[in-house]
């Protein structure tokens, strides 16, 4: 089995910045690729942003550079810097691990993020 744990949630004015990060533990035996998703009240999760152990990144368009995505092999632990923070970006933000392909991916229990004046 496999954990995710995520952090660096909070509440953050306008313009603000913040840092997630996602600590992978357990059974880890391979990583396809490890992703940020968020959900806002009232709307379906979305694909933020997705990282590959080679340093490839994807993006979702909304993020408009904003964001930045990355990974430490080593510790097994994914973070997401958020820049330039807009109150449309206030949700609760999950980690997603996929070992392979074929295997159903993992899931953090989320950090709330919310940006407020």
């Amino acid at each position: 089995q496999v954990q995710l744990v995520e952090s660096g949630g909070g509440l953050v004015q306008p313009g603000g910045s913040l840092r997630l990060s996602c600590a992978a533990s357990g059974r880890i035996s391979s990583i396809f690729d490890m992703s940020w998703y968020r959900q806002a009240p009232g709307k379906q999760r979305e694909l933020v942003a997705t990282v590959n152990p080679g340093h490839i990144t994807n993006y979702a368009n909304f993020v408009g550079g904003r964001f930045t995505i990355s990974i430490d092999n080593s510790k097994h632990t994914l973070f997401l810097q958020m820049n330039n923070l807009k109150p449309e970006d206030t949700a609760v933000y999950y980690c997603n691990l996929r070992p392979n392909l074929r295997t159903r991916p993992y899931w953090g229990q989320g950090t709330q993020v919310t940006v407020s004046s």
